[in-house]
């Protein structure tokens, strides 16, 4: 709903911290355009809001929350009604004890009992729980409790359980617009390693490669892709050692790295060959690690010269691309 308003957020992960934080940013944006566009007086955002509001209310506190405008547009002082456990609500972008006070004073003798909730979409409200109120109806109303901002349904957000997140984030994406979570991959950790090395005079390592990397060139098809598996082989050495102290941090993380590239060669092989492959498997491997949320941004020829490193490291390893005589890639 609130997605044709320009809330659209980046990408993201799968994990408590990630999606707490996709959450944080979608409401915090939400925060900012209503507080922005009501100093420009536009102010169509805030009647959304209602509906959005009762949406994730509902959900953080299992409250039963109707917008009641949508059947009494002469309502006054309120927004949103639980009639199941009378709670009656009003939104506001205005974070006043007049605003407060003025809903209170409204005609809300039909809610008499009823509990009465107060939140601000926009501004801090933490001010508003130290104010005392008028309260002529006696409407159930503790201020300390019953004033909410953004920062009181975070608060809820952050300590509920992984699926309760996953359900908030969800009512999220679909409300404000769709996400992908960032994720930590090792590949982006292991391109932070080698961006960080001067690769400046390097000269070709001890390692021994048991096959003729020419042979395999040719073998595959690869033309313009042999100069860059000619000019990044001599790194080989230089992967190895990096992936050896990888190792020591973790089981299997280089071998995630391989398989990485491994899987994608599977993958778009049945689709492409030769130097276009070859190509593709380095685009597609630069966008996972962009898409990293470990991943520290360095200038885009820097990050293709780092996985064309990985991505000949790869070749020579066997883990993409034929060997001559052989059926498949080697395992």
């Amino acid at each position: 709903m609130l997605a044709r308003f320009g809330i659209h957020m980046e990408s993201v992960p799968v994990n408590r911290s990630a999606i707490f934080n996709a959450c944080e940013q979608k409401l915090a944006l939400l925060c900012c355009r209503v507080e922005l566009r009501g100093r420009l007086n536009i102010l169509d955002l805030n009647i959304h809001c209602e509906d959005f509001y009762a949406g994730l209310l509902n959900i953080l506190y299992s409250y039963q929350l109707k917008n009641i405008n949508a059947y009494n547009q002469n309502a006054e002082g309120l927004d949103l009604v639980d009639s199941t456990s009378k709670i009656v609500l009003q939104v506001s972008s205005t974070a006043t004890k007049q605003k407060v006070n003025s809903a209170l004073s409204k005609d809300l003798s039909a809610y008499t009992g009823h509990g009465f909730r107060f939140l601000s979409i926009s501004k801090d409200a933490s001010h508003l729980r130290k104010e005392t109120y008028t309260n002529p109806h006696g409407l159930v109303f503790d201020p300390s409790n019953d004033i909410y901002d953004v920062t009181t349904l975070l608060k809820v957000v952050i300590h509920m359980g992984l699926p309760q997140q996953r359900e908030v984030y969800d009512f999220l994406k679909d409300e404000l617009g769709e996400e992908r979570l960032k994720e930590e991959s090792n590949l982006a950790a292991v391109i932070n390693i080698i961006s960080k090395q001067d690769l400046d005079g390097v000269s070709p390592g001890a390692t021994a490669i048991d096959f003729n990397v020419d042979d395999k060139v040719k073998f595959n098809g690869l033309q313009g892709a042999a100069g860059v598996v000619a000019d990044y082989a001599l790194f080989h050495h230089v992967v190895d050692r990096i992936y050896a102290e990888f190792d020591s941090a973790g089981i299997n993380k280089s071998k995630s790295v391989l398989d990485a590239f491994r899987t994608t060669y599977h993958r778009l092989s049945a689709i492409y060959s030769g130097d276009e492959l070859f190509f593709q498997i380095v685009e597609e491997v630069i966008k996972r690690v962009q898409e990293s949320s470990n991943y520290a941004s360095i200038p885009i020829d820097e990050l293709q010269l780092c996985v064309n490193i990985l991505a000949v490291d790869a070749f020579i390893r066997c883990k993409i691309f034929k060997n001559p005589g052989a059926a498949n890639v080697a395992a």
